[in-house]
């Protein structure tokens, strides 16, 4: 099943696609709302409110709100070794905050501040039921499904310490979705690509993970709980544009493309910041 955030004149509506149609589900928002309500998979199975085209749909980020978005860096081995670091023995962890977020069609925002934007194509986790201290082999329970997120980077203002945080959370900078395709109908392991103008820049399975979706809500339920809509961002492979030689980053009127098969694809046009 394919749960999206549908933008109309009336507000957001949480909707099931059903092929080319939107099916609103009545009473929710958005995605969010809906993983709220402890029987969000049986409400979304069987909605039948006022239908929409997908074709030309304004999508907003799947979920637009999430009450925690926490981000995985150094998380696929070929992008630890461009960046010229260790395979980490924990989990490396920072946070993104919804400002950050964008629909899977919304233009890109250049800061002033920040010339050195770069791309970073990730699977995300969306949480569906909430847990702390979750076994690992109990995690599969707390999933309600997989996205696609791209974890788009201010290189100069991340480096600027060793905390990353204030490279990684600029205003609508984050472009998420289009959907959340449930664990039934996704497994990791399909190609995740991007693609700058046309030109593919990273593309490697989402299995060659060093921490697995498992592990990470097992291991990040451990420090906090983790609520329904709450975003795991899994880490990027290699093909980040800071890791190339001569470093290349995003310029204004450049297209970004972040594809996973199965999961849809995003397509961010890069605008100058008002």
């Amino acid at each position: 099943m394919k749960l999206l955030t549908l933008r109309t004149a009336d507000g957001t509506k949480a909707v099931r696609q059903d092929g080319d149609t939107l099916t609103e589900i009545p009473g929710f928002s958005d995605v969010g709302a809906l993983l709220k309500d402890p029987n969000w998979e049986t409400t979304a199975k069987a909605a039948n409110g006022a239908t929409h085209a997908l074709d030309g749909a304004d999508l907003a980020a799947v979920v637009p709100s999430p009450g925690k978005i926490i981000c995985v860096g150094h998380n696929y081995r070929n992008h630890i070794k461009e960046m010229g670091r260790e395979v980490p023995e924990h989990p490396t962890l920072f946070a993104k905050y919804a400002e950050s977020l964008i629909g899977p069609n919304d233009d890109l925002a250049l800061p002033q501040e920040s010339d050195t934007v770069d791309w970073e194509a990730e699977l995300a986790v969306v949480i569906g039921k909430a847990g702390r201290r979750i076994p690992e082999s109990e995690a599969a329970e707390h999933i309600a499904g997989y996205s696609v997120l791209n974890d788009v980077s201010m290189r100069d203002y991340q480096f600027r310490t060793i905390q990353w945080l204030q490279g990684k959370t600029w205003e609508k900078s984050t472009p998420f979705g289009p959907a959340l395709v449930t664990k039934d109908e996704f497994t990791a392991g399909p190609l995740m690509t991007s693609a700058v103008d046309g030109e593919v820049q990273q593309s490697t399975p989402t299995s060659d993970l060093v921490f697995t979706p498992k592990f990470l809500v097992s291991y990040i339920s451990t420090i906090i709980t983790l609520n329904p809509g709450d975003v795991i961002a899994t880490g990027t492979p290699g093909g980040v544009g800071h890791a190339q030689d001569p470093k290349r980053y995003l310029q204004e009127g450049q297209v970004l493309v972040t594809t996973i098969e199965g999961l849809g694809q995003l397509t961010n046009r890069v605008v100058k910041e008002a």
